[in-house]
């Protein structure tokens, strides 16, 4: 549970801008492609290019791994971190359209303990998603991507998006939710976000719950007559 004493906003922007700006740019700079995963202590890039290069962010360092080894140094801003990682600092624009300013030079702050919060949270979304793809794999689910520009881990299964967030302006601690592509099907103590429906970690913490959610999301979804329509209740 988060302690209540623990503020992760600070390290969660921080998180997110350097997600965007650069670790997410060095896959993309190669590959085209823009999703990361999980990592302990935050996030990384899957391995790419001819030495298998992942990039990442573990508590308060950027990280390069490759067949060379493994280089790290403590995160203070965009331009460094970039020199660092061996790219100019900048979300991929023609891909979307950034939600972090690409300031080279404010400083970056990481708390550690908030920062193996979101990691954390992580993990129950990786393990959480990777149980409802086994249970729904006649469905096609798409792999889970932690997604730069809203930081959180999702997964699609029938055009219904199922995902992890470590928060944001609206819900300040980590949550997870369920959004389908049409919308939320009704207004009430289900689903009860404009997208959909939400849970914080205080409610569903580990990942037997957060599959419990989705299932239930499922069959609401389901088995309801106004799935591809807004009610006003």
């Amino acid at each position: 549970m988060l302690s209540p004493h623990l503020v992760l906003t600070p390290t969660r922007e921080s998180l997110h801008r350097l997600a965007e700006h650069v670790v997410s740019p060095c896959r993309h700079a190669v590959t085209g492609r823009i999703g990361l995963r999980p990592r302990a202590g935050g996030l990384g890039t899957p391995p790419f290019g001819p030495l298998d290069t992942v990039v990442a962010v573990e508590l308060d360092e950027i990280v390069v791994v490759d067949r060379d080894g493994v280089r790290r140094t403590r995160a203070t801003s965009l331009r460094q971190a970039g020199e660092f990682a061996g790219v100019t600092p900048g979300a991929p624009v023609d891909v979307y359209s950034p939600a972090t300013p690409c300031d080279l030079d404010a400083p970056l702050t990481f708390e550690p303990d908030a920062m193996r919060v979101i990691a954390d949270w992580y993990a129950v979304g990786a393990h959480a998603l990777s149980a409802l793809g086994r249970d729904c794999a006649a469905e096609s689910p798409t792999e889970p991507q932690l997604w730069p520009e809203h930081l959180d881990l999702a997964s699609t299964v029938s055009q219904v998006n199922f995902g992890f967030s470590p928060g944001d302006a609206q819900i300040h601690e980590p949550y997870l939710y369920v959004g389908p592509s049409s919308g939320r099907p009704r207004v009430d103590a289900f689903w009860n976000t404009d997208f959909g429906a939400a849970r914080t970690a205080s409610h569903i913490g580990d990942a037997a719950g957060a599959v419990a959610f989705f299932h239930e999301a499922r069959e609401r979804l389901s088995a309801s007559p106004l799935a591809n329509e807004r009610a006003l209740s």
